[in-house]
């Protein structure tokens, strides 16, 4: 795991540690030294974390003008034991959404596991954004039966389509037009 980066071919257009607006403003990354870890894996040190023990993101762009977000995984999503969409809620979202987020774009193909409790942080979450919407990308398939199985769909769009987004071949605004064209066609809106 320690190889995996965060996705870096967007950073001409947006840094979270040069955004004044981000939770991760001011950050300094050390290059040489692996210092966070999913258990016994070693995570490369570019990966943010915001309090889980488990998961570990990258905010990768934000457009504030349009109002939405594209956060990078990685690890185990773990609500169960360490509680991580409170604090992913709490640390990350609740800053973006007082800077008017509401589209979220979740990049979950580094996301291995999922282990659910209740679904009551992502109602919030849901409630919060009023007119936005989340939508997860390319989340595992043992993943997503774990989020459906818990109702987790109902509040975050996940797989099908999604899942077959080239999202690494677009530009993030073209990302965020394909994502929004869907649901709204999906969404009836």
């Amino acid at each position: 795991m320690h190889e995996i980066e965060p996705f870096y071919n967007w950073r001409h257009d947006y840094i979270a540690a040069d955004d004044e607006k981000s939770p991760f403003y001011g950050t300094v990354y050390n290059e040489f030294e692996f210092d966070k870890q999913v258990y016994n894996y070693l995570l490369h040190p570019q990966w943010d974390e915001f309090g889980s023990q488990t998961l570990y993101l990258k905010i990768i762009f934000v457009d504030y003008d349009k109002g939405f977000a594209v956060i990078e995984l990685i690890g185990e999503w773990n609500d169960a034991i360490y509680n991580d969409i409170m604090l992913l809620k709490r640390e990350i979202i609740d800053m973006m959404i007082g800077e008017g987020i509401t589209k979220y774009i979740l990049i979950g193909e580094n996301v291995l596991n999922f282990h659910s409790s209740d679904d009551s942080y992502y109602e919030e979450w849901f409630q919060d954004i009023e007119d936005g919407w989340i939508a997860g990308l390319h989340f595992r398939e043992h993943v997503l039966e774990e989020f459906q199985s818990q109702n987790i769909d109902y509040y975050i769009n996940l797989g099908g389509f999604l899942n077959e987004i080239p999202w690494r071949t677009l530009k993030p605004r073209q990302l965020f037009h394909y994502i929004e064209e869907h649901l709204q066609k999906r969404l009836g809106l």
